[in-house]
């Protein structure tokens, strides 16, 4: 499996600009094929902005051209120029480019809409935006509610497929404890065996000796 930023988009690029394979797009990208095929109909990463990975330094024109002429090849990452240089952990609150902030009510929309799990205290730190925001999208009380549309925060360039992917996978996984711990809860205490409850619904009948023909005439002697 290849090791790709943003695999989702990278693969709505090359569905869109090459003539490879599902097969070979989902190689690639280290994605299922069946997943490829859904973004090609358009069932997977709706309005997902595609991003070239030649451009980004990922693969090779050389490469798309081997695997274009032969359906069987398998597209090798290009090697990357800036693996070597450490890359610093980042301090603080994310910074947004100006360019970029009117993108946020739209990955808070596609969070609302996709990810409900996923809290606003996660949306805000994920993508630096505040509390209030969240709310006024959530509410359509946002100044710009009619033109918000849904929009991955990755491919708006608001965070990396790693970090969100991260997101998800912890919303994911406290929601399920949460569940299982509700259920546990309204499940309350288990009804008593059929067998148990028959005994408990009969009543008791008293042993009393039975009496015999003489002591039932002795009663009435003198």
């Amino acid at each position: 499996m290849a090791d790709i930023l943003m695999p989702k988009a990278t693969a709505v690029w090359l569905i869109d600009n090459t003539t490879l394979t599902f097969g070979q797009v989902a190689e690639f990208c280290g994605l299922h094929h069946l997943e490829v095929k859904g973004i090609a109909d358009g069932d997977v990463a709706e309005n997902m902005r595609g991003v070239d990975p030649v451009s980004g330094g990922e693969l090779t024109r050389e490469e798309i051209q081997k695997a274009e002429e032969d359906p069987d090849y398998h597209m090798q990452v290009a090697a990357s120029k800036i693996a070597h240089i450490p890359q610093p952990k980042r301090k603080g609150s994310r910074y947004t480019p100006v360019a970029r902030r009117a993108d946020k009510p739209d990955a808070i929309a596609w969070f609302i809409r996709n990810h409900p799990e996923v809290t606003d205290p996660q949306i805000s730190k994920l993508i630096g935006t505040t509390k209030s925001t969240i709310t006024n999208v959530r509410d359509k009380t946002h100044w710009n509610s009619t033109e918000i549309k849904p929009v991955d925060p990755v491919t708006a360039g608001l965070c990396t497929q790693i970090e969100l992917d991260e997101v998800i996978a912890k919303a994911a996984s406290r929601r399920r404890k949460m569940d299982q711990q509700q259920a546990a809860e309204t499940e309350g205490p288990g009804l008593a065996p059929a067998e148990t409850a028959e005994r408990a619904a009969e009543p008791e009948v008293e042993n009393k000796p039975e009496l015999s023909a003489n002591d039932v005439f002795s009663a009435f002697k003198d």
